[in-house]
């Protein structure tokens, strides 16, 4: 068993070449060899948001709070709040944050293949963000 206290692991503020925004990143677990899941608590301010992204084996997002909008590449953006659960498949192009005027935190929990949980490509314009929601 390995505990890790409340406070023992930073907080940190995500990367600009991955996040529009300023976004908080608390990590949850990066499972030991054999096993390959991560997971981290992310809390976005209004109107900050991931890069597009895609996952190897997929992710899951849990909504914690507030409320958020996701997006999968050619999709309509989708509006998310506390208590939903959304999946994107493996190798779905998709980006994800809060509203433009409310904040959100979620958890975001993804498996490694052959070392690699994610790759990040190029930020979501304005434009797109201000899509309509629908």
């Amino acid at each position: 068993m390995d505990i890790h206290a409340c406070g023992s692991r930073p907080t940190r503020k995500g990367p600009a070449d991955s996040f529009t925004g300023t976004v908080w990143q608390d990590p949850i677990i990066e499972a030991p060899k054999p096993a390959t899941v991560r997971a981290a608590r992310v809390s976005f301010e209004p109107g900050a948001r991931t890069a597009w992204h895609t996952h190897p084996l997929g992710q899951t997002l849990y909504v914690l709070s507030g409320t958020g909008r996701v997006q999968t590449w050619g999709g309509p953006i989708r509006e998310i709040k506390a208590g939903d659960c959304v999946f994107f498949a493996p190798n779905e192009k998709h980006w994800h944050g809060a509203a433009a005027n409310t904040g959100m935190v979620h958890v975001a929990m993804q498996e490694a293949l052959d070392g690699k949980h994610v790759d990040w490509l190029e930020h979501v314009s304005d434009e797109q963000y201000n899509a309509k929601v629908g």
